[in-house]
């Protein structure tokens, strides 16, 4: 049985948990904590707003349960290198989606080209207080096919571009702000 923990966040919608995301940084174990692993219980992400993979993805985990999804914390690999990374996957309308807290930003969507980068090993669902566990079997494919990746290319272009172009145009502000605090550091009012 799931004990239940102290709740300062409740998000009613995908949107509320996103909002709540964008606020929060991703920092390792070892800046956090000066340990190489910890994982942080929900509560205790909400009140520090940092945190690492599965920090980000354990919180979201029990959001999604709270708002009746059918919901997975993921384990697995992702990216280029294939480095060990957690995630969450979840059902909607018998549809299935990858999760991906990390990017926020991004919005509601990630695109199904960057989601092929992900390779689940080991899942977690929670049904009525009662945990399930998941082992997924290791893709044979090491690529994704060249006629899919064409195929997925637009959306994949539409979504990160767009993001991308948010960055560069406020990228003068965040720069300009940086400058003038370590200025300001450095170089006290007098008194």
């Amino acid at each position: 049985m799931i004990q239940p923990s102290s709740k300062t966040v409740s998000c009613e919608s995908l949107e509320d948990k996103r909002k709540f995301l964008c606020g929060c940084r991703a920092v390792s174990d070892e800046k956090l904590f000066c340990k190489k692993d910890y994982w942080q219980p929900p509560d205790e992400f909400e009140k520090r707003k940092a945190g690492d993979c599965e920090d980000f993805s354990l919180w979201t985990w029990r959001q999604l349960i709270d708002m009746g999804y059918d919901a997975r914390i993921v384990f697995g690999r992702s990216g280029r290198y294939g480095i060990g990374h957690a995630w969450v996957s979840f059902f909607q309308n018998d549809k299935f989606y990858l999760l991906e807290p990390q990017a926020a930003p991004l919005g509601l969507k990630l695109p199904r080209l960057s989601s092929l980068r992900y390779e689940p090993r080991w899942s977690v669902s929670s049904s009525g207080g009662e945990l399930k566990y998941y082992a997924h079997k290791t893709r044979t494919e090491s690529h994704t096919p060249l006629h899919l990746a064409l195929r997925l290319l637009p959306e994949w272009c539409r979504i990160w571009g767009w993001f991308w172009l948010r960055v560069a145009v406020r990228l003068p502000y965040w720069t300009e702000r940086r400058i003038f605090r370590s200025v300001g550091a450095k170089n006290p009012k007098p008194t």
